[in-house]
């Protein structure tokens, strides 16, 4: 892994975006592994004033997303991942809306998990992965136990989850109670992997990650095995790195 410590959210965020812009501009049919989440949301809007000062081309390019909830509320939609990346990044953007690529929350739920990882394998990966990580250890939905030789599978939410993002729903009742997406084994298919960590708040995890031992308990830990990520962190997610 190559560590990159930066002072903070801002600078962090910066240089996520130098990383992929350079993966956009040097290869025009490049293909973007993306996240949702508070986390990449400065890197994405770098990425907006970027291609409207410069000009950056994204016709040709095509994108991936890590996971979507399942059977949202229909007056919940502006909660799904799909409209997060529209009104984050792709409205923005002079992007083919049919490159762009969130797993499919409605319908079967299988068949969904096999046709994503069917088009991840026909691609070979994606060439460049954006990744958060969460508190426990988590990267996408892949919580704490998950085996790391899954592919994109079905996971139950954990509860303390649901009630984090109640807020954003009219009761705890319509907080869907699962979702899609990559498995260790989808994200670790990525050429290219960058991800981001900022807080004291993920202080821990981001130690685990880099110098503690590779374990299910704590599923970015998987990313040790990767032979080219880059993780960038502000002082505060670095705190307790003893390297």
């Amino acid at each position: 892994m190559k560590v990159i410590i930066v002072k903070d959210y801002q600078t962090a965020s910066e240089v996520a975006a130098t990383e992929m812009l350079a993966v956009v501009k040097n290869n025009p049919k490049a293909v973007l592994g993306l996240a949702t989440g508070s986390t990449p949301v400065g890197m994405y809007n770098l990425m907006v004033k970027d291609h409207e000062m410069n000009g950056t081309d994204y016709s040709t390019i095509e994108t991936y997303n890590l996971d979507e909830y399942l059977n949202l509320p229909m007056n919940h939609l502006d909660q799904s991942y799909r409209h997060f990346m529209d009104v984050n990044l792709f409205n923005h953007l002079n992007i083919n809306k049919e490159n762009t690529h969130v797993p499919e929350g409605f319908g079967d739920a299988n068949e969904a998990c096999v046709a994503y990882d069917t088009k991840l394998a026909e691609i070979g990966g994606v060439d460049i992965q954006v990744l958060g990580i969460g508190s426990n250890g988590h990267i996408a939905f892949n919580e704490p136990g998950v085996p790391f030789e899954l592919g994109t599978h079905v996971v139950t939410l954990d509860e303390q989850t649901r009630q984090d993002n109640a807020r954003f729903f009219d009761s705890i009742d319509e907080v869907p109670t699962h979702a899609i997406t990559m498995g260790i084994k989808s994200i670790k298919s990525a050429k290219k992997i960058i991800l981001i960590a900022t807080g004291s708040n993920k202080a821990d995890a981001v130690y685990g990650m880099i110098e503690g031992e590779v374990t299910v308990d704590l599923p970015a830990s998987a990313l040790q095995d990767h032979e080219n990520v880059v993780v960038i962190l502000d002082e505060a997610a670095a705190s307790k790195l003893t390297k």
